[in-house]
């Protein structure tokens, strides 16, 4: 009887402070919800404390249009005692392209690869035009940072910019 009331006891306990959180994190979270946050930032409290309410993965999902990849993240952080953790995780994919790399991309599209040193050596690059993978190469020698080809082409098109040589129909040979 006694481990009855106590097991009744405790639930009831547990409902209270709800699933996961204890009554201090409910109320951070809360008060936090109220500030001034991105929509990011948002959804993650809201995903904690739908959890703590008791509510599944996909009623998450569906309530707050995330997808179960980010509301399966919250959920475990909520579970875990990490709520407090939720301002202090980045969002998104680091930036690894800053200024100074995209001054110097550009920098180094405008001139001819034959100007330009190779990095650590006093050699001049023998080719006449730059690609995205020599840009790539260069680029994560001097700078050391490594970024694809494709994401270069990507950089350049945001940038009005290209490898290819701007050639016009006069000075084109004529192909037989």
């Amino acid at each position: 009887m006694l481990a009855k009331q106590f097991t009744s006891s405790n639930q009831e306990q547990k409902e209270i402070l709800g699933k996961y959180l204890t009554s201090f994190q409910r109320k951070l979270l809360q008060t936090s919800f109220e500030e001034n946050l991105s929509k990011k930032e948002r959804q993650r409290i809201k995903i904690m404390l739908l959890a703590d309410e008791g509510k599944s993965q996909t009623e998450i999902c569906q309530e707050l249009g995330c997808c179960q990849a980010t509301a399966r993240h919250w959920i475990m952080m909520a579970r875990t005692n990490q709520a407090h953790n939720w301002k202090f995780q980045r969002i998104g994919r680091p930036n690894i392209v800053n200024d100074k790399y995209l001054t110097r991309l550009k920098q180094l599209v405008n001139q001819s690869p034959q100007s330009v040193n190779i990095p650590h050596t006093n050699y001049q690059y023998p080719f006449r035009r730059w690609t995205a993978q020599k840009l790539s190469q260069h680029l994560d020698e001097e700078l050391g940072i490594k970024i694809t080809p494709q994401h270069i082409n990507r950089l350049l098109k945001q940038m009005g910019l290209s490898t290819r040589s701007k050639s016009t129909p006069e000075s084109e040979p004529l192909r037989a």
